[in-house]
């Protein structure tokens, strides 16, 4: 396991030896991570491989077995976080029969938001020209985006998107990240999964993960220099193919 923040002082979120049992069944074996505050970090891996149980554990919404995870200094869950720690779910969470405008509106409401903060939200995603259509009748696509607005209504510190880009056409993709960089850039902190490795290179910094366990932490320049490869899903395969070697390798290039 690497990490290329090393020891940081006030890290955004911090995961420390999480064990995470679903069913009886290990899921994720002493994970450990560092999140910076203000950047991208993509969580990538194949399917299955604990993504979405370390995005619950960061929310607070998974029961863990063993270790710890904080969120801007507080437990993960703490009531103080509610309002400061966005998440967005694989499948959208909106109501279909609520028009785009009130099911923001509702979020904004539970976040104890200003009623300005629902139009704000709803153009950040590209979405304000549909805000009074009703949700069962927007696009895939469109529904993540709202999804996106309800997260992003409360205005959090943190945002946790969980695919947010899976069965979206190329050039909805490529808006998406545009719109996450911005995000970033003003300073909010994104963990976003995705078992699409083309997508790693709009991350500041990536955690790999297969089968529970964390391969490595590490900037997409690390991984290819770490691999020799280019293309990020060959450098992906060649450190999981390396076994402990390119663990090591990852850790050093990390470092």
């Amino acid at each position: 396991m690497s990490s290329s923040l090393g020891e940081l002082p006030d890290p955004a979120i911090d995961v420390r030896g999480l064990t995470v049992r679903r069913g009886g069944n290990p899921v994720l074996h002493g994970v450990s991570l560092a999140v910076r505050a203000g950047a991208i970090t993509g969580l990538l891996g194949p399917s299955g491989c604990g993504k979405t149980t370390l995005l619950r554990s960061i929310v607070g919404t998974q029961i863990v077995q063993s270790g710890t995870v904080s969120v801007l200094g507080s437990p993960a869950g703490a009531r103080r976080l509610r309002s400061r720690v966005g998440y967005v779910t694989q499948a959208p969470s909106i109501y279909g029969d609520l028009t785009v405008r009130r099911n923001v509106a509702y979020f904004a409401a539970l976040a104890g938001a200003a009623r300005s903060a629902v139009a704000e939200a709803l153009d950040a995603v590209g979405m304000g020209e549909y805000a009074g259509r009703r949700a069962d009748a927007l696009s895939g696509g469109q529904r993540t985006r709202v999804s996106l607005a309800c997260a992003l209504v409360a205005d959090p510190d943190v945002l946790i998107l969980d695919e947010p880009t899976v069965g979206l056409d190329p050039v909805l993709r490529a808006e998406l990240w545009e719109r996450f960089r911005r995000l970033a850039d003003d300073g909010r902190t994104l963990v976003v999964s995705s078992h699409v490795m083309d997508e790693a290179d709009h991350c500041d910094e990536l955690v790999l993960l297969r089968d529970g366990h964390m391969l490595a932490q590490l900037t997409p320049a690390a991984l290819r220099r770490t691999t020799g490869e280019d293309r990020l899903e060959d450098a992906f395969l060649a450190l999981v193919r390396s076994g402990p070697g390119g663990r090591h390798m990852a850790e050093e290039a990390a470092g």
